[in-house]
Parts: structure tokens; sequence; C-alpha cells
């Protein structure tokens, strides 16, 4: 990769903390990202510096703050031509023209166009779809030999939000496999250099092909939607709408995923709370919100660029630097959780975290991935009570992924 290391002004290096690539210890690095906050000074996979916010008032202030935008041309770096082309996470920072990537006016109105998209009425829509995909998938799994192993992120957390969201899309099951290769690529720290250029160009080709089709194909899906959505004569342009795909698609399926995964992994490591939601001593809502809070499926968040200096805690954020929300971190605050900020309680109540964001850029999916996860986990737990991890959690292995709290794969059996 051609990057150079990029400093920003004011950062020291003895204070750097060095995002992991292989995440071994997520939950330990957020408890060094947290003490050393409420703005710290991290370096990203390719030697790319910039800062994270790890404090849960600093962050939701940050999130609503007009002098933090995601103009990528506004990034010191980016400016001084220090971040190349091939930087693994490139796809991420500049994904090209969405309502990601926008800010004022024109952020407005490219997700007011998607909002007539992505309705409650059509999210809601889904639960049926959803409860009889969730049924399909444990029968499968209840039709295993007894005692044997399963890859339950394999066989049940991956495949009921990639049907779901490619039902929502109206994308054919078979560009699934497909999808699946390259969003794994994407999103992986380790891919090499020389490829990403060619990962973002395939997913590109394969968005491109869908979107031709579905214009000579009109059908009622969200790609449907978005080919129609206007306001006051104004439409998406076709970049816009291809663009808008892949980010549903990315941030879509993966945190539903990580969601669903990390309430199990939750559940299985504290007994007493799982016997708890079984009982019906507590919510799957409860639980649902605390893995969020706990386990944020989004461990990062890149990166929105300031246009002034601006202090952050006891410290200034340089005009033109990065800055991430490290919502991984953010779950260890005191100050907002109380003492036990660090313990797993699907009880706490007010549970008013930041997982899906806050403010302009807040998540439009997350009625979606709430809705997954409040069907599939009760279905889960109904059909295999004595669902069990079949190896020690500390031998879960987390996928390299920046922004992502995810695993490889989740071992269980099914009792």
């Amino acid at each position: 990769m051609t990057a150079t290391t990029t400093e920003p002004t004011g950062a020291q290096d003895d204070e750097r903390i060095v995002l992991d690539l292989f995440v071994g210890d997520l939950r330990g690095e957020s408890a060094r990202l947290h003490a050393a906050g409420p703005l710290v000074p991290v370096e990203l996979p390719g030697g790319v510096h910039i800062y994270a916010v790890t404090h849960h008032a600093e962050a939701k202030a940050a999130l609503t703050d007009p002098r933090l935008v995601k103009d990528i041309d506004v990034w010191n770096a980016w400016q001084r031509g220090e971040i190349a082309p091939d930087w693994p996470l490139i796809g991420l920072v500049n994904p090209g023209r969405t309502m990601l990537t926008s800010d004022g006016a024109e952020h407005r109105r490219l997700r007011g166009l998607v909002a007539q998209a992505l309705t409650v009425r059509r999210v809601e829509r889904l639960r049926e779809g959803i409860q009889a995909r969730t049924d399909e998938l444990l029968d499968r799994l209840a039709a295993r030999p007894a005692g044997e192993t399963v890859d339950l992120k394999a066989e049940f957390a991956y495949p009921l939000p990639m049907n779901v969201i490619s039902e929502l899309m109206g994308i054919g099951t078979e560009d699934l496999p497909r999808m699946k290769e390259l969003f794994d690529k994407f999103f992986s720290n380790l891919t090499p250099p020389a490829e990403v250029p060619q990962v973002m160009g395939n997913i590109h080709t394969l968005f491109t092909r869908i979107l031709e089709e579905k214009k000579e194909s009109p059908a009622d899906d969200l790609t449907g939607a978005l080919l129609n959505a206007s306001e006051d004569g104004d439409r998406l342009t076709d970049d816009e709408i291809l663009n808008t795909l892949k980010l549903i698609i990315a941030a879509g399926h993966e945190t539903t995923i990580s969601l669903i995964v990390n309430t199990v992994v939750a559940l299985q490591t504290h007994p007493e709370q799982r016997a708890l939601v079984l009982s019906g001593g507590a919510t799957w809502e409860g639980a649902i919100e605390e893995t969020l809070r706990w386990s944020s499926p989004t461990s990062h968040v890149l990166i929105r660029f300031a246009t002034e200096d601006i202090t952050i805690g006891d410290r200034v954020l340089p005009k033109g630097e990065g800055l991430m929300v490290s919502f991984a971190a953010l779950s260890l605050d005191e100050k907002q959780w109380g003492p036990d900020a660090a313990e797993f309680d699907l009880t706490r109540s007010p549970n008013r975290h930041l997982s899906f964001g806050h403010g302009p850029h807040i998540c439009p999916g997350a009625a979606l991935s709430r809705l997954e996860a409040a069907v599939a986990l009760p279905a889960l737990y109904a059909r295999f009570p004595e669902l069990a991890l079949a190896v020690p959690a500390a031998e879960l292995r987390n996928k390299p992924i920046v922004t992502q709290n995810d695993l490889f794969e989740l071992p269980v059996t099914l009792g």
C-alpha cells in the first residue's frame, strides 16, 4: 500500500493507541480507549492517524455538532495525498455520494428520498416473512444429528438478515453467495491492498447489473421505491441509488448478524440473565437493547472531519483532522451507566445507548434490525432452550474488522 503514516497536529505517538488489526481483545482495547479519553489519538490499520471520541456525553455531542462533517475533502491527510486508493478502509470512508457522506441540505434531500422507500410500513410488512424464514432455519437446525456442533452464525444468524435484506431490495438469492464473498473482503482489515480497488469495482459491477435488471422489470421493493422516490420532481440519480443499495446491504445485514450473535454470546456467558429472560422475568427487548449497549455490533464508526478546532473533553480536535466514534468504549462510561457500566444487565433502565447513532445520521435501518432480532432470538431459545456454547467463550475469535464487533463463527450445541 502506498499510503504514508499521517500525523494529526498536536497528537503524540506515546499517547496513541494502535488499533489491533486482528481484533484479538476488543473489550480490553475498548477499556484502554475509554481510560485515555474522551478524545484519544489512534492509529487505524494502514498507519492512518486520526482521533477517537470514547465517552458517552462527548460522543453524543459530536454526533450532532455541525462543525464535524462527512466531506472527505476537509481531511488534511486526504488533501495532502497521504491516503492511497488501495487503503483497506477507503470504501468505508469514501463510498461515493450517499446520505452517509453528505451533510446539511444535501443529506436531508438524500435521506428524505431514501426514507420514502424505507418506511415503517414497508419494514413491518416484512414481519411475517421474517418469522417464516426464522422457522425454516430452525427446522433445518432441528434436523441436525443430536449432539452435533453447529455454527449458529453460518446456519442462522447470517442467512436470516441476508435473505431479509435481499427480499426487501428485490435481489435474487442467486446473487447472495457472491455478495457475501465481496463484502467479507470489503470489511476485512486483512484484504491485500492490491485487491481493494478490484473488490470495490466488483461490488459496483454487481449492483449496476442488479439496478439495470430492476429498471427493466420494476417491482414493489426497496430498489423500485428508490427508483420512484421523488421530491418536487427531484429524483435520485443512478449513482446515488447504486451507492445507497451498497450502503444498505453493507450496514443492514452486518449489524443484524452481529446483534443476533452477540446477544446469544451475552446470554450464554450470563446464565442468570438468560434464566431471567427465558422465565419471563425480563423482556427480550431488554436483552436486545442491553446487547446493543454492552456489545455494540458497530465497534467504531468512521470518519467525521473537523471544519475548525473543536474542544472535546480536555483536549482539542484540530481543524482538518478525522474523528471516529468508538461505540465499544462508550459502554464503559460510568458517568452514563453507573458503577456497573461494564456489566451485562438486561434489566437496565433507562438504556439510552447510541449504538445506532444519534442526530441527523442515525441509522435508518435500526427498526428493521431490532425487528429481526426480536423475532429470531425468542424463537431460537423457544426451540432450543438448552442451547450451549460448544467452546469456552474465551476461544471465540473476532473477525479482523475494525468497524464491526463480529465473530468468525459461533459453535454451539443445541441440546
